[in-house]
């Protein structure tokens, strides 16, 4: 089963290179990149089920053993993310195709599209069983690189301006990361994350400080931690509706991934635990308050995209098992329910003309399954019991108070607050778009629209066109995917659980790297 661990690296990468010779082709294009996201999911499936019954997958890459060779992993969480990235990326993919046959291509060119597409994919996999930190730095870089061609598609004004800015904060952000990397292999003298954590106790705790915290800032600014999140509102809602999709669903969570990791293996003690909780408290709260006053759609999903990071960092900042199980199941959750709602703004946005509340209405009768595509998961995102928001938010806070302490209980009264204020900005939104009449548009004046802000240079409003049905079937696949969290809401968190039980200590790590034992 080990030979299947590079297969989602490289399928990604021959698809590539194949779409990129079919050039020409559109249509053979779009069957090599759905068929290679496809075996990745087969294959992520089959490895879920294979780590979860046995033991993890690692493959010593060129047969050069750790520390000196490469080494990839296969562990409960990293499954549990390739399988959900996968998954994300494939009904994405059909989405765009769905848009680019209707359109004729026009803001996603076929001919860079799709072999990107399958880069940034790459780089996506490469991040979450990379086994040293240079080549998660290098999963970082591929995704970075092709992000910055996906933000950029159409090369219109607004969608340049947001992928300077992009670029600017990535490039910082790596910078940063490198560096990192270079202080803690002079340190330590080895780049190996399973080594490092062996070796990290013998460095004086100020250097561990500051490296831990170097850390923390590269993965907070991928993550859009406050106040590293500055970029991330004005950068994703002007790229094309599966671009911003996939970039909502995804790119923040990678890293989110890598913050577990530093948390769990390299940094496993308490020292910084409190930080994290205030770093959490104030994303929650600053990321709701700038949702509900916006009134662009795709603003106000960006905010609270910025928001629900907090709740993933509440569970990792509790250093406990439970904390961290809640934390793995609300970022599959999040994944899969605000992609969902990405590729139903898009759908909006495609019928109405435009993403903005204040010039919407009657899409209720335009467009009922578009309401229903809509309604789903933006219930689901504000915490409404059964769904999966609810059940992930109740791990947390259960977490939480086990924990005890006041920050803690201030953290569940704010993610309850949070909760309802995420609710009742997504409410607003169908109020506006969906349940109020066109008639009621013009000349509208309501007190719940006075002091929300329009997007910046807000394009002007365009001309309605129909929602083709492949556009509309990825977004039911991934309404139904997001349902599915919460039908399977037991089997789903009890492997969360335990890849939270996996993660208390290194030790779990180390041996799966180093399974006869590690000299030193």
């Amino acid at each position: 089963m080990n030979a299947l661990v590079p297969l989602v690296v490289m399928l990604p990468l021959l698809g590539a290179a194949s779409t990129l010779i079919l050039g020409k082709r559109p249509r053979g294009q779009r069957v090599v990149a759905i068929a290679t996201l496809t075996a990745v999911l087969a294959i992520g499936v089959v490895m879920v089920i294979v780590v979860d019954d046995t033991a993890p997958l690692a493959l010593e890459v060129g047969g050069w053993q750790a520390p000196f060779g490469i080494v990839l992993i296969v562990d409960r969480l990293a499954a549990l993310m390739l399988v959900v990235s996968a998954l994300v990326l494939l009904a994405v993919l059909v989405f765009s195709v769905g848009q680019g046959l209707a359109d004729g291509d026009h803001e996603t060119p076929v001919s860079i599209y799709y072999p990107t597409y399958l880069i940034l994919a790459a780089g996506v996999f490469t991040a979450f069983i990379a086994g040293d930190l240079f080549n998660l730095y290098v999963g970082f870089e591929i995704l970075l690189v092709s992000s910055y061609v996906l933000i950029t598609l159409g090369g219109t004004e607004a969608r340049i301006r947001a992928g300077v800015t992009y670029i600017v904060v990535s490039l910082l952000s790596s910078l940063l990361f490198l560096a990192a990397i270079a202080m803690i292999y002079g340190a330590v003298g080895t780049v190996n994350i399973a080594q490092i954590s062996v070796r990290m106790a013998e460095i004086p705790q100020d250097v561990q400080i500051i490296l831990h915290v170097m850390l923390l800032m590269a993965f907070g600014i991928k993550a859009a931690v406050f106040p590293l999140s500055f970029w991330l509102p004005d950068s994703y809602p002007t790229a094309p509706a599966p671009v911003t999709a996939v970039f909502a669903g995804l790119l923040t969570k990678v890293g989110v991934y890598a913050i577990i990791r530093t948390e769990t293996v390299i940094f496993p003690g308490p020292e910084l635990n409190t930080a994290l909780m205030i770093v959490a408290l104030l994303t929650m709260v600053v990321g709701v308050l700038g949702a509900v006053s916006q009134a662009d759609i795709k603003r106000i999903l960006s905010f609270t995209l910025v928001s629900h990071i907090g709740y993933m960092i509440l569970g990792i900042s509790l250093g406990t098992a439970a904390g961290t199980g809640a934390a793995i199941y609300y970022i599959v959750h999040h994944i899969i329910v605000q992609a969902t709602l990405f590729l139903a703004a898009g759908l909006i946005e495609r019928v109405g003309g435009t993403t903005s509340i204040t010039k919407l209405g009657g899409l209720m009768k335009a467009a009922p399954v578009i309401a229903v595509l809509y309604f789903i998961p933006a219930l689901n995102l504000g915490g409404i019991p059964p769904f999966s928001g609810f059940i992930g938010k109740l791990a947390l806070f259960e977490a939480s108070a086990a924990q005890g302490t006041p920050l803690a209980y201030v953290l569940i009264a704010a993610g309850a607050l949070v909760s309802l204020l995420t609710l009742y900005a997504l409410v607003r939104v169908w109020n506006m778009a969906f349940w109020r009449s066109a008639s009621e548009v013009e000349n509208y004046e309501s007190t719940l629209l006075r002091n929300v802000s329009e997007a910046p240079n807000a394009p002007v409003m365009r001309a309605t066109r129909t929602a083709p049905k492949l556009m509309v079937a990825a977004t039911a696949g991934m309404v139904v995917a997001s349902v599915a969290l919460t039908v399977f809401a037991g089997p789903l968190y009890a492997i969360a659980a335990r890849a939270g039980e996996n993660l208390e200590g290194p030790s779990f790590y180390v041996d799966i790297v180093f399974p006869g034992g590690i000299d030193d």
